[in-house]
């Protein structure tokens, strides 16, 4: 029996991810990228926001907050879509994300069937040790699967967003308050961490 997947209730922080089905990569070339993360603020932002993200070739890392119940309780108004309960109708808009991003993928490479996994997997963050560590991890990412050496050069994660000046829709300010400043953040991207004990 396939476990549940904790609901999306409002205010909650997630750690959200996929993977391509039967290993295919999602991602082919750099327009893949930008396409998806063009559709993500179209459909995630107004219902929640992202604190860090990381798109490898073969599957995807959000962490990210529902908004609150009366932010949006009046976005699902405005666009119609009341009479659901809110974990329903947010996962509806990974579902429409998902769904966006695949057919026009598989438009765009002449390719059939389905690009994700079955299920969109989301795991709470509870605590600030898992959030912080989590943040690590994503970024991270790319190094531990072997795509660069370093996280500074893999360029489709939020990490150099987060370091720069340059406008962004990720949570910056609220997130380097977290770890005091640009250069502490940094240092803790610099720090060996042992991720036994953490749910990933």
């Amino acid at each position: 029996m396939q476990k549940r997947e904790a609901p999306f209730d409002p205010g909650v922080f997630f750690h959200v991810y996929s993977h391509g089905n039967a290993e295919d990569n999602i991602f082919r070339e750099e327009e893949n990228y930008h396409y998806f993360l063009k559709r993500y603020a179209y459909y995630i932002l107004p219902v929640a926001q992202t604190y860090a993200f990381c798109l490898m070739p073969n599957h995807f890392h959000l962490l990210l907050q529902v908004r609150g119940r009366e932010e949006l309780n009046r976005f699902f108004k405005s666009e119609g879509k009341g009479g659901k309960k809110l974990p329903v109708l947010i996962s509806k808009q990974f579902s429409n994300l998902l769904n966006a991003y695949s057919k026009a993928f598989n438009k765009k490479y002449n390719r059939r069937g389905k690009l994700f996994l079955k299920s969109l997997k989301r795991k709470p963050v509870k605590d600030d040790v898992y959030f912080t560590r989590l943040i690590w991890y994503i970024h991270q990412n790319p190094v531990l699967h072997g795509f660069v050496k370093g996280i500074e050069e893999w360029p489709y994660s939020s990490y150099q967003l987060i370091l720069s000046q340059k406008k962004t829709k990720i949570e910056r300010e609220e997130l380097l308050k977290k770890f005091g400043s640009r250069k502490l953040f940094r240092a803790f991207h610099n720090r060996d961490l042992d991720m036994k004990g953490i749910e990933l």
